[in-house]
């Protein structure tokens, strides 16, 4: 059984993919292709937003808007601790200090009460009011951007964040990496009317490619401009005029190429992610102490993942690989706890719901194509370690 079945997806499109790849060695545009403007029209419609710019990586992603931007030392970018590293790396690759802010116990995104203590403690230098990094107390930082996380594919609740940011001057950049193809009220993620938004497309990812890739959106023209120099070193009107130090961040056409009949068919397998989970949901309602995940009624999730929370993680872990049966782990330690930000100052407890999701939470096999016996088995061998075989 596969945690993520790629080659059920590839049996589907092998011949489109194929004829695209055969596409771009024939005319060996191999940097910057016309299947990368291709790609991008296509991410534009399907996101709502004026400008899609892809990139290398869903890091690069994450990290060009904050090189856009000038963010670096001396400023604060709070963001979530419950999410994959590359969410904070960026923020100290630019120099500037993650303000870690906890999150809500039934999304697992961050938690807009919790940003407006947070923001008040950096402020009043106030670690009463909110847990707060070292710099923050010792010299000061100066507010600037919010990185809300859509973990698992389902959306933050950007009608709670927008309003805060905006009061406190803050830029808003939504980290969409799992969740390409949700929806929140109604609207595509990534055209939320944030400042940019960002998704990846890692293999793994509802919508990836074969290898590494990502894009950036936005509704801002001068912001757009700024964001495809630096993908290219900052570069001008040409190659070699260098206006700004920017980074080697450019998508290869051959991943544009292999995205393009994934695009597709990519409404159609969110529909069958959503079969998925809910069938998930009906099977895993009788089995005692495990809750599975909850979408509020004015989310779509992605459903880049399938995470249930049960108080004996490492054993049910441990049966279902005795079994045959793929597990993940999202994610074991929170951000504020991992070494490389010990300098920060951050202790246990002081997110407690993070540090108690990290302990609790486990994942399950989740894509388009798992059929209804796999989940039967899944769940049959959960159902038997829990006592209820």
């Amino acid at each position: 059984m596969e945690f993520i079945d790629l080659k059920a997806q590839y049996r589907r499109l092998e011949p489109a993919i194929r004829a695209r790849i055969d596409a771009v060695l024939e005319h060996g545009h191999f940097i910057m292709g016309p299947e990368i403007k291709e790609l991008e029209a296509a991410l534009s419609v399907a996101a709502g937003a004026r400008h899609a710019i892809t990139c290398a990586s869903g890091t690069d992603a994450l990290l060009l808007p904050l090189l856009a931007w000038g963010v670096g030392p001396g400023d604060a970018v709070f963001t979530s601790p419950f999410t994959f590293f590359a969410t904070a790396e960026v923020i100290a690759l630019v120099g500037a200090t993650p303000v870690f802010v906890d999150v809500d116990p039934v999304t697992f995104n961050i938690s807009p009460e919790g940003l407006q203590r947070a923001i008040a403690a950096v402020h009043q230098r106030d670690a009463s009011i909110h847990p707060l990094p070292r710099p923050a107390l010792e010299g000061g930082l100066t507010p600037r951007a919010v990185i809300p996380v859509d973990l698992f594919g389902i959306a933050a609740e950007y009608d709670a964040l927008l309003p805060i940011a905006r009061e406190h001057g803050l830029l808003v950049m939504e980290d969409a990496a799992q969740a390409f193809g949700g929806s929140y009220k109604g609207k595509p993620l990534c055209g939320l009317g944030c400042d940019v938004a960002t998704t990846s497309f890692f293999p793994a990812k509802p919508l990836g490619c074969y290898g590494d890739g990502g894009a950036v959106f936005t509704d801002d023209d001068g912001l757009a401009e700024v964001l495809r120099s630096l993908r290219v070193h900052g570069k001008g009107a040409d190659k070699y005029e260098n206006v700004r130090v920017g980074i080697n961040g450019r998508m290869d056409t051959l991943q544009a190429a292999i995205m393009l009949p994934k695009m597709d068919i990519l409404a159609d397998e969110i529909a069958a992610r959503q079969k998925v989970a809910a069938a998930y949901a009906t099977r895993l309602s009788g089995i005692g102490g495990i809750t599975p995940p909850s979408v509020p009624g004015h989310c779509r999730s992605a459903w880049a993942q399938y995470s249930i929370l049960c108080d004996r993680r490492d054993a049910l872990a441990d049966h279902l690989k005795a079994n045959g049966v793929p597990t993940a782990i999202y994610y074991p330690k929170p951000l504020h706890m991992q070494s490389v930000f010990s300098g920060l100052g951050y202790a246990a407890g002081d997110m407690p719901v993070s540090e108690s999701l990290s302990r609790r939470i486990l994942s399950l096999p989740m894509h388009p194509y798992l059929s209804e016996a796999q989940q039967d088995v899944i769940c049959g061998h959960i159902a038997s370690c829990r006592g209820q075989g």
